[in-house]
């Protein structure tokens, strides 16, 4: 079937902005899953479905309000037995610091820890982006000693639905809208349709793996499942090390009407924090073989740290078409592609 889906204007726009991605999906009425295999075949020849959420998960609903956890203090007692301990410590942070680097363990540098941290992206000691359960990225950890805790808001999934009986529905995959900076609101990401509830989503967890199950939200006759992966693999430390997560979803249409689903995935040319506005970096596209699109984003990092180059890809397969758009502008008034613009080109 022909697949309807936002075009973007073929043009150069500037570096240093953002990248989106969007995968259009045709779905049959008979709720069949887009997934290329629905089982896989392990040791013993048994089928398994690799998208069954486990009966043992840590499970929060996307609306679960999120609350900084309490600290807790040491007795005198504790602080006698450990006076050596912090005195070590602290000239290793003293001797850090004397040099230009930042120490890997500082227990002086306050952060505030909340609930709802999800599954992290990426294998063992590659760093690691934290996810939280409402599919916010955060906890940028890619750089020893570094972490930004903050999310960069900019990295959401979004969907869009239209049906052959003209209803339509759209909006980014994160509960509520967030508070976001001054000068968004108008052509920046603060356009966006955020009209999610999270009160019919869930969120499952099960280390290395994450389930995020949109049901009814936001159209009442589909479902909408997010599997999250990275590569923790059992005796294999090489692949098990890749910096690298992938995100497998499924779309299941109980409706009488046929629906034309389109999936986006936007990221910032960011490393955490306010990294994306240092400049001088910049987006290219890129295909590879099996019907493999997606962007490269190179980030020059400031602060004597290393460059950076993320890629984003999805493959496309029968009934799954694939657009890519390097640039656009995050947030204030440009002439040049806004976020508003590629939000509202995808939308119609």
């Amino acid at each position: 079937a022909q697949i309807p889906g936002g075009r973007i204007p073929d043009r150069e726009r500037p570096s240093s902005k953002e990248e989106r991605m969007v995968k259009d999906v045709h779905e049959p009425s008979n709720g069949v899953s887009l997934n290329s295999s629905p089982s896989q075949s392990i040791a013993n020849s048994e089928k398994i479905n690799p998208g069954q959420i486990p009966e043992l998960t840590w499970e929060h609903k996307l609306s679960h309000v999120r609350y900084d956890l309490p600290s807790f203090g040491l007795t005198w007692r504790e602080i006698r037995q450990m006076a050596g301990l912090g005195l070590r410590l602290g000239r290793h942070i003293l001797e850090e610091t004397s040099k230009g680097r930042t120490a890997i363990i500082d227990p002086m540098k306050k952060r505030t820890a909340k609930s709802g941290q999800g599954v992290p992206l990426g294998g063992i000691g590659a760093g690691s982006i934290g996810r939280s359960c409402k599919g916010e990225f955060q906890r940028w950890q890619l750089f020893p000693g570094a972490c930004e805790d903050k999310a960069v808001m900019a990295n959401q999934f979004s969907a869009f639905i239209s049906r052959k009986d003209g209803a339509k529905y759209s909006t980014v995959l994160h509960p509520g809208k967030p508070d976001l900076p001054k000068g968004t609101n108008v052509s920046g990401i603060g356009s966006w349709d955020w009209n999610l509830n999270g009160q019919k989503s869930t969120y499952h967890a099960l280390y290395p793996r994450a389930w995020t199950v949109y049901d009814g939200e936001p159209d009442p006759d589909l479902k909408i499942m997010c599997r999250q992966i990275s590569p923790i693999i059992p005796h294999n430390y090489q692949q098990s090390s890749y910096p690298v997560a992938v995100f497998t979803f499924t779309v299941t249409n109980s409706g009488t009407t046929a629906a034309d689903v389109t999936l986006l995935f936007t990221w910032a040319n960011s490393v955490g924090g306010k990294s994306e506005l240092t400049g001088y970096h910049s987006n290219s596209s890129m295909t590879e073989k099996d019907g493999v699109h997606g962007v490269l984003l190179h980030h020059r990092t400031a602060d004597g740290l290393p460059p950076v180059t993320f890629a984003i890809a999805a493959q496309e397969k029968e009934g799954v078409h694939i657009s890519e758009c390097p640039y656009f502008m995050m947030s204030g008034n440009s002439d040049e592609f806004t976020a508003k613009d590629m939000w509202n080109s995808v939308k119609e």
